[in-house]
């Protein structure tokens, strides 16, 4: 098994560094610049310049890397680009060969050939294809939930029935469209623990307000559910988040949809609790990562 990330890792970016640092050093930058301008070691850039890193002659010769390199050396030479931009120009590079049928999309495909059996209807280059879209939301969610895992004190914010950080494709529809943690989040010893990957339709409970609030309206595809503190709801308020009350002792769906036809910009929800239900707070999002750094900054 070899993903295509892999081929970016072993063959595009050895590619990468060779060319530009080569063009950056006959632009007249010391080994020692041309390191800190492409984040590297000074060895590394050493064996670039004396030809110790295989690169890949089809990368090379790509007349779209070679244009690109060509630009950035130039930009990053005369400090017209920033080393921030570059990354983006070569992200944004990555992602057009990794289009179906494209240079990085046929390498893959030479090394797992066994993905032709699939079919042409099998489009895991296709950057708008079901896989690709599911690969992106489970990334985003695993950086969320690093996030919540590294930041000190979460586990405070997890309510006794537990946590979840979940997050939609853009065209979800039901529960199966959502991606979450299997068992939900949990403070064990005031420690957050993650028991399992994110998967879909694992989330029952934050996946149903995540969809009842998009399907009336709001612009978010990813949420959580921490545990409900007065302050912590004025912290958000505070931070730019427009807020609304639902009812979770009825429908959920019906009384998270309308919260929000009442509060069409609200993305945070919450409910105060009630006979044998715990008050919460959801945080909405545009993804995952955004959620949980909302998150982070309560604490």
């Amino acid at each position: 098994m070899q993903f295509v990330e892999e081929i970016v890792v072993d063959e595009f970016l050895p590619t990468i560094r060779s060319l530009l640092a080569g063009e950056l050093r006959e632009r007249g930058l010391t080994q020692s610049d041309v390191a800190d301008v492409l984040g590297i070691s000074q060895s590394a850039v050493s064996k670039y310049a004396h030809g110790d890193v295989t690169i890949n002659e089809r990368v090379a010769n790509d007349e779209r890397v070679s244009a690109t390199i060509e630009e950035l050396a130039d930009g990053l030479s005369t400090g017209d680009v920033t080393p921030v931009q570059a990354l983006i120009e070569l992200e944004v590079l990555v992602r057009e060969l990794e289009t179906g049928g494209d240079l990085l999309a046929q390498l893959h495909e030479e090394a797992v050939p066994e993905l032709a059996d699939h079919g042409a209807s099998f489009r895991v280059h296709d950057p708008e294809s079901d896989l690709r879209t599911s690969e992106r939301v489970v990334s985003s969610l695993r950086r969320g939930l690093r996030i919540l895992e590294n930041a000190s004190g979460f586990a405070r914010l997890i309510p006794a029935v537990g946590s979840n950080l979940v997050a939609c494709t853009p065209d979800a529809e039901g529960i199966d469209d959502v991606a979450g943690v299997p068992g939900r989040i949990f403070d064990v010893k005031g420690r957050t623990t993650v028991p399992a990957a994110p998967e879909f339709g694992v989330s029952e409970h934050v996946a149903t307000v995540l969809l009842a609030a998009r399907r009336h309206g709001a612009d978010a595809s990813a949420a959580i559910n921490i545990a409900y503190e007065d302050d912590l709801l004025a912290d958000l308020t505070e931070r730019g988040h427009v807020a609304a009350e639902f009812d979770e002792v009825d429908d959920i769906a019906s009384s998270v949809g309308a919260a929000i036809d009442d509060q069409p910009e609200a993305t945070v929800l919450y409910q105060t609790g009630g006979t044998g239900i715990e008050p919460l707070i959801y945080v909405l999002g545009a993804d995952a990562e955004s959620v949980a750094n909302d998150v982070r900054s309560l604490l």
